[in-house]
């Protein structure tokens, strides 16, 4: 991956004698009366030390006052253990342990990875709920880091307390899970529960690995569990197995009055669904999930190569062909990940599969590459096509990929870190990247219409001469089992998910280095990225001509989405709120973009207006 493109490969609170403040009674703007704002370390309400000391001994030792590794090379830059920091920011697993660090090292004129003052590195939901309860009687801002991997950067803000769940990592696997009072309206079956700190690659070590099953999850291993699911989540077989977020049977959370809830479909169904899509951090802090599992296909598999066109003409051809061949071929539950097209007339497959072996797989695809191959003067393989499958058991066996296919994984480095501490190759570019812009929107299968498909084309295209453009098919659920799209229609996710047969994805970032603001020698080029995000955002102009209101993902979305509400939730947004109003009437949880985020000021610590 070259810079300036971006493309995604394959915590029982005790009682103590205080009373509650109620922010209900503060937070409305009444003439005459300052607005209710949240508290900074700079503020006489700060609480003093010996306040914390209370917050600690109550958590058992866990707050931790969080000391950035940035800190030391805004200081000196070029000394040996800023460029060891650097080194290690590319390792997903170093920024995962530490809790002043995000995923993303920032967005251009959005926002940059910036720590909380203080953190509760959270066992369980009573600690959990203590830090809840401290940041709502103190008036504090509040954040939430599982995996870190926001790219809006929910998981960060400056002078707030983070509740910390990453040691919140059990696993168990079930045979006959039946959720909690659905005794009498539900069948057991095989499950797993996991923590809100578990990351998928952990998961489907334990499920698929050693359990022989298949959960559905991200295509990122090194996604937290918990905000995946929060925000509908899509991994590379979800045209088959549908959206993450369906496959919810239970959770517990922390709601904004401390109290920990077990919510499933029939114990506080309305909260139930809002988790199921609703977005992260905003309804409360899930401290574990139960997620049903399924049968493992006998195979999975991976199809790739790379052409490049002679002409311009020549290439809306091949875009012609490939859309005519992915409508008739792979528009179904067997495929899914993505294509890319580049403005240099080049088209780069990366496609998942299964249900079908590899011998299927390539007969599959051979009249495609005959069309390619009958057209020399047209077409030259950059990268051959290579089609290969792998038994089910060992797709996220470490084991295996490091003795079949060492290139696939990168390995934690780290002194003594788990064997099980790998993630894709693929994902290299992404840890540790500013980024200059990123949109989505969903492609409505009804332009794969013979009568529509010429539009698609000259529109992907066009979209084409300003960036590259990725469609993630499996981002998308026409073409799903019924059974799938109707488990997803009971979601909070924005219903035009049920009826995109993709997702565009157009983003880019500075992923060398990596890139940080505020320490010298390591900063982004920011007149380059404007330049970068200027063609970012005309690609995605270019190609909304023919999906004007399609909406998009709110996990990978543009960080100044206009209509937002409607974007990531079309429909469910008015059903969104009152769920909010109901379990968060104060506005203790927010993140940027959330649910109910609308009534706050941008950095989330002042009240704008009232609740109704």
């Amino acid at each position: 991956m070259h810079r300036r493109k971006f493309l995604k490969g394959s915590i029982v609170f005790p009682a103590i004698a205080i009373s509650d403040i109620s922010l209900q009674s503060t937070s409305h703007a009444v003439s005459g009366i300052a607005p209710f704002r949240r508290v900074r370390p700079t503020d006489p309400e700060w609480p003093s030390a010996g306040v914390w000391e209370k917050l600690n001994q109550q958590v058992k030792g866990s707050l931790i006052k969080i000391e950035s590794p940035l800190e030391n090379c805004r200081i000196n830059p070029q000394s040996a253990s800023c460029l060891e920091t650097f080194r290690e920011l590319k390792n997903p697993y170093f920024i995962g342990d530490q809790p002043a660090l995000t995923q993303s090292s920032g967005w251009l004129d959005a926002w940059t990875t910036s720590p909380s003052i203080y953190a509760v590195a959270a066992k369980n939901s009573n600690d959990v709920a203590a830090a809840v309860n401290f940041a709502r009687l103190h008036r504090l801002r509040l954040v939430v880091k599982g995996g870190g991997h926001s790219y809006q950067g929910t998981s960060n803000a400056p002078d707030s307390l983070l509740v910390w769940t990453r040691a919140m990592n059990k696993i168990e696997l079930h045979d006959q899970f039946v959720p909690s009072g659905c005794g009498s309206e539900m069948k057991p079956q095989p499950a797993v529960s996991l923590g809100s700190g578990v990351i998928w690659m952990h998961a489907y070590d334990a499920v698929t690995v050693k359990g022989g099953r298949y959960v559905q999850g991200g295509g990122c291993g090194t996604v937290g569990v918990a905000g995946l699911i929060q925000s509908g989540g899509f991994g590379s077989y979800s045209k088959n197995y549908g959206l993450a977020a369906a496959a919810l049977l239970e959770a517990e959370i922390v709601t904004a009055d401390g109290n920990t809830l077990v919510v499933n479909a029939c114990q506080h169904p309305d909260l139930f669904w809002g988790l199921k899509g609703g977005g992260g951090g905003s309804l409360g802090i899930i401290t574990r999930l139960t997620l049903k599992t399924r049968e493992l296909p006998l195979w999975f598999g991976a199809a790739s190569g790379e052409i490049r066109a002679s002409s311009d003409e020549a290439f809306k051809k091949l875009i012609e062909r490939v859309m005519a061949f992915y409508t008739e071929k792979l528009f179904n539950p067997n495929w899914g990940e993505q294509i890319q097209l580049y403005a240099d007339n080049r088209l780069a497959i990366s496609m998942n599969f299964q249900g079908v072996d590899g011998n299927q797989a390539r007969n599959l695809w051979k009249p495609f590459l005959d069309w390619v191959n009958s057209s020399p003067q047209d077409y030259r393989w950059e990268k051959p096509m290579n089609v290969q499958s792998l038994p089910a058991r060992h797709m996220w066996d470490t084991d295996f990929f490091t003795r079949f296919a060492s290139s696939a994984i990168v390995k934690d480095d780290r002194p003594n870190a788990p064997v099980g501490n790998i993630f894709w190759s693929g994902n290299l570019d992404e840890v540790g990247i500013f980024w200059e812009a990123y949109h989505s929107a969903w492609l409505p299968a009804d332009l794969l219409k013979e009568n529509k498909q010429h539009m698609l084309v000259e529109a992907l295209f066009a979209a084409s001469r300003h960036w590259t453009v990725g469609l993630h098919f499996n981002k998308g659920l026409a073409g799903a089992p019924v059974q799938e799209i109707e488990a997803a229609r009971d979601t909070a996710m924005n219903p035009a998910v049920l009826s995109a047969f993709a997702l565009a994805i157009i983003a880019g970032g500075v992923e060398t280095g990596p890139a940080v603001l505020g320490v010298a020698g390591h900063e982004p080029d920011i007149q380059e990225a404007r330049r970068a995000a200027d063609h970012i955002n005309k690609s995605m102009e270019t190609l909304r001509q023919v999906i004007p209101d399609s909406g998009s993902y709110v996990s990978e979305s543009n960080f100044f989405e206009s209509g937002w509400q409607q974007s990531f939730w079309g429909s469910n947004y008015p059903k969104l709120a009152a769920i909010k109003k109901q379990y968060d009437p104060d506005g203790l949880f927010f993140v940027h973009h959330g649910v109910g985020s609308e009534e706050w000021s941008a950095d989330g610590f002042t009240k704008l207006k009232a609740g109704k």
